[in-house]
């Protein structure tokens, strides 16, 4: 009557001791994996929230390097190139509040673990610094698998790949994407019509400079990117695999501890006949 009630077979660990011992593992698996399918949830939400604001970071990234390319032009008024700098301004502050975004919770995105407070800010000689966490975020989305979350602000906008342009001359590159703009910036106000040929040289070669950073930049946030897109992908696996797994497991359950319904009718059914007959045998032998 218990089983027929309920459904299991296994009520209590008398009933059948082996099998109520597994299905006390097997739902700890199922707990466990309910957890990971809760974690790949929240890494899915990070990455991708990630990848949007990194998408308009490219955009406007782009967008310098058309007017870094357009400034470098040698038939350009200074009120020209003074006009593309105040460009390059707004472009170098879209970036600066991109690389100080937050999440849904109101944490800094880009500033590893420490969220409380932004990631770029400008010191005392008004340069762009990056004051963040030296740690990516990390989350555990799978028994054996750990991923990064939340790349650094140091990782995407004062960072080049290992395969960057080199400079001519094989002096350092510069790294820091603010630095760049700030130095074209600089190089676009400095007026030319009335320059020497070393002025219009070292302006000349500081556009040439941030061209070829904006270029290392720009591949270093594709490359970026394109983890990400490589974690998403793999977080849809895994939440497949994870899928198939829940129905295994659930399927492992019903054998160790659900009753067959047909089953356990007809033996409630010959057991009640039998005590009904038991019953009256005791009444007639009385």
């Amino acid at each position: 009557g218990e089983q027929l009630a309920t459904g299991k077979r296994v009520n209590n660990p008398s009933d059948d001791p082996v099998a109520a011992s597994r299905a006390v593992v097997l739902s700890q698996t199922q707990a466990k994996d309910a957890q990971y399918t809760t974690s790949r949830t929240f890494a899915t939400q990070s990455l991708s929230l990630e990848e949007n604001t990194l998408k308009s970071v490219t955009d406007a990234v782009i967008s310098a390097q058309e007017q870094v390319v357009y400034g470098s032009t040698g038939t350009l008024s200074d009120d020209d190139r003074s006009s593309i700098a105040t460009r390059l301004e707004g472009i170098r502050d879209q970036l600066l509040n991109l690389s100080n975004s937050k999440d849904g919770s109101g944490r800094y995105m880009f500033a590893g673990y420490k969220t409380d407070a932004a990631p770029f800010a400008a010191d005392a000689t008004g340069n762009i610094a990056y004051n963040g966490g030296t740690n990516a975020i990390t989350q555990k989305v799978d028994a054996s698998r750990t991923m990064t979350v939340g790349h650094t602000g140091d990782d995407i906008f004062t960072s080049i790949t290992s395969n960057a342009k080199k400079e001519p001359d094989d002096s350092a590159s510069e790294t820091n994407l603010f630095k760049m703009l700030d130095s074209a910036i600089s190089a676009l106000r400095t007026p030319l019509a009335n320059a020497d040929d070393a002025t219009k040289a070292t302006v000349s070669a500081a556009m040439d400079k941030t061209n070829r950073g904006l270029s290392n930049s720009l591949n270093n946030v594709l490359s970026v990117r394109s983890e990400i897109g490589t974690q998403l992908t793999e977080l849809d696996t895994l939440e497949s695999q994870s899928g198939d797994r829940s129905v295994i497991y659930k399927a492992q359950m019903g054998n160790l501890v659900d009753a067959d319904p047909a089953e356990t009718i007809s033996n409630y059914t010959m057991q009640q006949t039998a005590l009904q007959a038991a019953y009256k045998t005791f009444t007639d032998m009385s």
